[in-house]
């Protein structure tokens, strides 16, 4: 391995070092209580070191954002691409957003519940090559063909998109942060979320 390689590759660990020292702390702590220097802190760098790699906070957050977004449309265009049916392609899409979820609490957390109010406009969610478009974009396309096959009724796109992000995100935020509730099984709550869903918007 060549000098540039191996500092790249240098580079790109001690990158993955801040976002993974930074998510475990604003979880821990809230992201409001966490400086640039905490995190520095916790890496044993100095501030400065960090500052070559995000410009401040927000950025960092915004990487961590995108990091998850990218797992999880990777996984989402796999199902995309694995079923022919809509239906069973939308089901198993939801269901992959919400084990995702419970496997990456952490990276869920930062994402999608603990995250702080940085007054984002709708520019910010609907930019255009975004990772977390590209993971919306799967569940919509999946609902897009649903309608267009009559398999849904006749009825808003975006809006049955929408329906579909926030009914997995409850049962996947509930499931991360309420644990000592006494669910019933995991599968079964899943399951009965998605078919009452689905059986609602059939045509």
């Amino acid at each position: 391995m060549g000098t540039q390689q191996r500092r790249a590759r240098e580079k790109e660990a001690l990158r993955q070092e801040i976002l993974d020292a930074a998510r475990e702390l604003f979880v821990k702590e809230g992201y409001e209580n966490v400086s640039m220097r905490r995190i520095a802190e916790k890496i044993e760098y100095s501030p400065t070191t960090i500052y070559l790699y995000f410009e401040d906070k927000a950025s960092l957050l915004f990487a961590i954002c995108e990091e998850t977004f990218a797992k999880l449309a990777k996984r989402m265009e796999a199902i995309t691409e694995q079923y022919d049916d809509p239906v069973e392609a939308l089901k198993k899409g939801c269901r992959a957003y919400i084990e995702f979820g419970l496997k990456y609490p952490n990276h869920y957390r930062v994402t999608f519940i603990n995250h702080p109010q940085l007054n984002l406009g709708a520019d910010h969610y609907l930019r255009q090559g975004s990772m977390g478009m590209r993971a919306y974009g799967c569940l919509r396309a999946a609902v897009e063909e649903c309608i267009k096959q009559k398999i849904f009724r006749e009825t808003d796109v975006e809006a049955v998109s929408q329906l579909m992000w926030a009914a997995g995100h409850g049962v996947t935020s509930l499931l991360i942060t309420k644990p000592q509730f006494p669910w019933v099984n995991k599968n079964q709550l899943i399951d009965l979320m998605l078919d009452s869903v689905i059986e609602g918007l059939r045509a």
